[in-house]
């Protein structure tokens, strides 16, 4: 008993580090995103480099806030190590919620930073909504999705392999900047087509929150294509669990 006491104590404390984790990745990730295309912001029309640069490091800080319990801030990668056995399946659904909630309230304070700038954009309803979830360049559903798997494919092999070289699946503090580059040539090499959500807590729990937001001047929140986002990072994650389970163990 004193053992199942501690686990849970444990998992406890590693949830509120995911959220907190995930909700710093959110904020510094939708705040470049808010900050390159919301009108009068400083930083507007930076262009793709400086938002792939910004996800690049919006990790980075998240990864360093939440080191002490993995650092996975995405459902995609807990779901991915728990595949691989490097995760305990117990903690994948607490892990979860944990990730989206962060996701939510780190989109909310997105809003109330650039709160005036979302005003002064509220002409334009898509763009406001590209603040806080993605969209397709191209809208073909399939090849969205075939998207979503490969990029998030190579974000997990990616996580995965570190282990390989004497670190472990753990993406905490030591592997904090391979996974920002990581996530930077991702963004660059791959990500131009859909965003490169790769992450539900990243894209659904944002999109859930625009949705319950007072935004003026919002429309809908795309929810025809939410879906997207979320099932293609868990196949491009479970795919990446399959294959380095078969080739490197």
């Amino acid at each position: 008993m004193e053992g199942f006491l501690f686990m849970d104590a444990t998992l406890l404390h590693n949830c509120v580090l995911e959220f907190l984790g995930t909700l710093v990745l959110v904020l510094m990730g939708d705040g470049v995103c808010a900050a390159t295309s919301l009108n009068k912001c400083k930083a507007k029309g930076a262009g793709w480099v400086v938002v792939a640069l910004g996800w690049g490091f919006a990790v980075m800080c998240g990864v360093f806030v939440a080191h002490d319990s993995g650092a996975h801030l995405n459902p995609a990668v807990s779901v991915a190590l728990a595949i691989a056995g490097q995760f305990g399946w117990d903690g994948v659904l607490p892990y979860i919620v944990a990730q989206m909630l962060g996701g939510f309230c780190g989109a909310v304070l997105v809003w109330l930073f650039y709160k005036d700038h979302f005003d002064a954009t509220a002409d334009d309803p898509s763009t406001v909504l590209g603040c806080f979830c993605t969209a397709p360049a191209i809208k073909n559903i399939w090849n969205n999705v075939f998207s979503e798997v490969v990029a998030t494919f190579v974000l997990l092999l990616g996580i995965l392999c570190f282990s390989t070289y004497g670190d472990t699946a753990n993406i905490g503090a030591t592997s904090a900047l391979p996974v920002t580059l990581l996530i930077m040539a991702i963004g660059m090499s791959l990500g131009a087509t859909t965003g490169y959500a790769m992450n539900a807590a990243r894209d659904l729990a944002p999109r859930i929150a625009h949705a319950v937001l007072p935004i003026k001047g919002k429309k809908g929140s795309d929810w025809g294509y939410s879906w997207v986002p979320v099932v293609g990072p868990i196949l491009g994650g479970a795919l990446a669990a399959v294959v380095y389970l078969a080739v490197y163990c």
